[in-house]
């Protein structure tokens, strides 16, 4: 059985040989990692199951002062700490209005270049295409995080038009990914604070659930996989994700949720991925501890299907090397 035949079982909640599992990485972390094993292709090596591919970082981000990064949208990130993702720097939308902003083409160069090489190189393992920031994140990095909260009840006309203009954008960008053979969508977009949803559920139904489900619709009706990511304690809209067809929840994670009541709850409806402690037990926990709790997560999360193994978030590096390796090796050693 191949990696892209098991997790297509999984999330058809039927068992596999082993339980999937997946373990990403950010930037400093596998830097480290590379220099404790002395090999800087180790990732290649660890039997990772999903080949990714990201609209975010196929697109063409200009440095424009050292480590401040302009993306397409002309959002300026300062990356000179978070080496990943960065903290927003300016206000491209400085009022409740679209004014004269000019929103950037969806099919860019770079993207249409990069599918062909990304499904030749991923031939056996499930292949997702990564839409992060596919809409709140991107209203707020455009407006600021604060106003476009403020705006959801000052200005909801504004919000919704801005809403709908990055709809119209990710529709487009949906229409050239589903033209390949790739398996899923894995739509990004963090709803979430440790304690509940930051808009509210009231909002996030008014605002969030009518154009999600529109671009959830499309990649069903093309015969592929819907998977988000949405980090945070969002369990009370679990149910409206699961009526718009979701598919995949990541990051599943054990400190918002209770992950082996909630696989319960939701066996057959909707698959889980992710589920293993990035804020406790990977940073603070022992390797014998590590390698005690995924034993654990494999056996009751995995039995039957429905889910794919792996930390609650791409590791950070703060996690140490060797929990890292304890963690790999049961993964390897099922």
């Amino acid at each position: 059985m191949t990696p892209r035949e098991r997790v297509h079982q999984a999330v058809q909640f039927r068992s596999t040989d082993i339980v999937p599992h997946q373990v990403d990485f950010t930037i400093l972390a596998k830097r480290r990692l590379a220099e404790f094993v002395g090999d800087p292709d180790f990732e290649e090596k660890i039997g990772n199951h999903l080949a990714t591919i990201s609209h975010r970082r196929a697109a063409k981000w200009v440095e424009v002062a050292p480590g401040h990064f302009a993306d397409e949208w002309g959002v300026i990130w300062n990356r000179t700490m978070d080496k990943d993702i960065g903290v927003v720097e300016n206000r491209v939308l400085p009022g409740p209005s679209l004014g004269d902003y000019r929103f950037p083409e969806p099919m860019s160069p770079e993207l249409i270049a990069a599918y062909p090489a990304f499904v030749e190189r991923s031939r056996d393992r499930f292949r997702m295409v990564s839409m992060g920031m596919s809409l709140f994140e991107r209203a707020w990095t455009l407006r600021g995080m604060d106003q476009i909260l403020m705006d959801m009840l000052q200005a909801p006309g504004f919000v919704h038009e801005l809403l709908d203009r990055i709809l119209e954008y990710n529709l487009a960008q949906l229409a050239l990914a589903l033209s390949y053979d790739i398996d899923a969508i894995h739509f990004g977009d963090d709803w979430g604070s440790q304690s509940g949803l930051i808009m509210g559920p009231a909002l996030w139904r008014e605002f969030i659930k009518p154009r999600v489900a529109r671009m959830y619709a499309r990649v069903r009706q093309a015969g592929k996989r819907v998977s988000i990511h949405c980090c945070g304690d969002v369990k009370e809209i679990l149910p409206d994700l699961v009526e718009i067809g979701l598919e995949i929840f990541n990051p599943f994670q054990p400190e918002t949720m209770d992950i082996f009541e909630t696989k319960r709850r939701y066996y057959g409806r909707l698959a889980f991925y992710g589920g293993i402690s990035l804020q406790h037990l990977l940073p603070h926990g022992t390797p014998d501890e590590v390698r005690r709790e995924t034993r654990k997560l494999l056996s009751i999360l995995g039995d039957g299907g429905g889910y794919i193994a792996s930390p609650s978030h791409a590791v950070t590096p703060d996690v140490p090397p060797q929990n890292l390796l304890a963690l790999l090796e049961v993964f390897q050693n099922q």
